[in-house]
């Protein structure tokens, strides 16, 4: 399959992709592709061959023919789809099922056929030839479901008993089709690839970024196994899944040390708390903890993952029916829809206060933009101190001193109210970012929670709650947070 000729058109042209990557380069941004390697289109050219039993593409995906009791043919087993339904859709041309862990237009390939995997090689080795800079692995956990038995057949998952719905993807445990053993290694033998290629061809390392909804010790054998090397950055969904409105620094302490305490040696740890499958962190836990949340994900060691519009404060957009254009949604029915939909937070990205926020000049959009666009916006908050994306960019600066890049960390709760990053590197500068989640003033000496803390702190990044300036000094004895207040302090002299 050449990826030149099996593009749709309404993503563009490769001559669009490599003027993307050409002007990437000038501007020295590196550019990682999503690889979407559980399924491929119906409408692709292997899985068309696969149905018509095309001899090289028969068992290029998963098929079963079902069963058939008293002249009515049945799906293979009682697997769900993760947009509701059967995973098995019947296929008139071939006679038989094929499996799908998604939308019935995205068949899943078969990784136990060899030949799917060295396709899969060729389809990285032609984008890394295209001169990108990695790849984010979209849903990894689903590569693998297990073999069929001596029969060709596949067991029933094991019901959740607090789920009556066989259409529903909760009905069902998914442990035949999901996080399987054999996962793992896929992504080594990818990361082995990129290796290979960085060896052959120069340039910086290659980078794999995985997604995999998973528990925790699971998503850490991403990393490698202590001989091979997998994903440098396996994402970190603990925080989101984990953490609620109400949610107080213990629980916020308890997510982020889990991951720490786990990480393999030698490896970065990295954070997310808001993506493109889950309602926005201003929606999720009140737009006043914005700013918060982006403190706390470039402060904390490791890699921060910010997800489009979060660092200008983008919320939710409310999405009729009629505009609901998200599978997960659109495969149920209208009632509750507004919960199971993602398209609130895949709204187009808000430039500038012009006509369709500055995204396109098109008398419509993919989504509706947003409400708020004309202040919420890209232009706007370039003028505005204290807004999200000053505060961001003050952010990202701060991520180029010494001590962020190559210092300790440590992270505690205060009390309930109020979370601790501290950063520190012998001979440099020592960083501390408090965070009040909550709507009380609270006042602390920091040398009561953090072992060799400086005498005094410079403020360099506060945010619209503080009354404080950015510059001011302050005893580290003293310090007082105002309600949802949050800042990163800096030491006035070297440790």
């Amino acid at each position: 399959m050449d990826p030149e000729t099996q593009s749709n058109p309404l993503f563009g042209t490769m001559d669009d992709f490599e003027d993307m990557m050409s002007r990437a380069k000038e501007l020295d941004l590196r550019i990682i592709l999503d690889f979407v390697p559980n399924h491929s289109s119906d409408e692709c050219e292997w899985f068309i061959k696969s149905a018509a039993r095309d001899p090289e593409y028969e068992d290029f995906y998963v098929w079963h023919p079902g069963f058939e009791y008293n002249g009515v043919r049945y799906p293979p087993n009682n697997w769900v789809s993760v947009f509701r339904g059967s995973a098995w859709e019947w296929h008139e041309g071939r006679q038989e099922y094929y499996f799908h862990q998604y939308h019935k237009k995205q068949p899943d390939l078969n990784y136990r056929n060899p030949a799917v995997k060295e396709a899969m090689q060729d389809v990285l080795l032609f984008w890394l030839d295209k001169g990108v800079d990695g790849f984010r692995i979209d849903a990894i956990h689903h590569a693998f479901e297990v073999a069929p038995d001596a029969n060709g057949n596949y067991p029933d998952e094991p019901r959740n008993w607090w789920n009556n719905d066989p259409e529903d993807y909760g009905y069902t445990d998914h442990v035949y089709t999901a996080d399987q053993p054999e996962t793992h290694q896929l992504v080594y033998e990818w990361r082995s690839l990129l290796e290979e290629y960085q060896a052959q061809n120069g340039g910086d390392e290659r980078i794999l970024m995985t997604e995999a909804w998973s528990d925790i010790d699971t998503v850490m054998k991403y990393y490698g196994d202590g001989t091979k090397d997998g994903s440098q950055i396996p994402f970190n969904f603990q925080m989101i899944s984990n953490l609620w409105w109400d949610s107080d620094a213990y629980h916020y302490s308890e997510m982020i040390n889990s991951w720490l305490d786990r990480l393999p040696e030698g490896k970065a740890a990295n954070w997310v708390i808001g993506n493109h499958d889950k309602n926005r962190v201003g929606s999720r836990f009140g737009s006043d903890r914005m700013d918060m949340f982006n403190m706390l994900l470039l402060t904390l060691p490791g890699c921060s993952i910010t997800y489009n519009g979060e660092e200008i404060g983008m919320t939710d957009v409310w999405i009729s029916w009629k505009d609901t254009v998200d599978p997960q949604a659109c495969n149920s029915f209208e009632d509750g829809y507004e919960y199971r939909s993602r398209d609130p937070a895949r709204t187009p990205f808000q430039w500038s206060n012009e006509h369709n926020a500055g995204f396109s000049d098109s008398s419509s959009t993919w989504l509706p933009v947003g409400d708020n666009y004309q202040t919420v916006n890209v232009e706007t908050e370039r003028d505005e101190p204290l807004s999200h994306l000053n505060i961001y960019k003050q952010l990202q600066e701060l991520r180029n001193e010494d001590t962020f890049k190559n210092g300790e960390g440590e992270v505690l709760p205060l009390n309930r109210y109020v979370l601790g990053v501290h950063r520190y590197l012998h001979g440099d500068y020592t960083y501390v970012t408090l965070l009040n989640i909550f709507d009380s003033i609270e006042n602390f000496d920091l040398s009561n929670h953090f072992d060799n803390m400086p005498s005094s702190f410079e403020y360099v990044v506060i945010n619209d709650k503080s009354i404080r300036a950015i510059g001011d000094v302050v005893s580290s004895k003293s310090i007082t947070l105002m309600p949802k207040e949050s800042v990163v302090l800096k030491s006035t002299t070297r440790q």
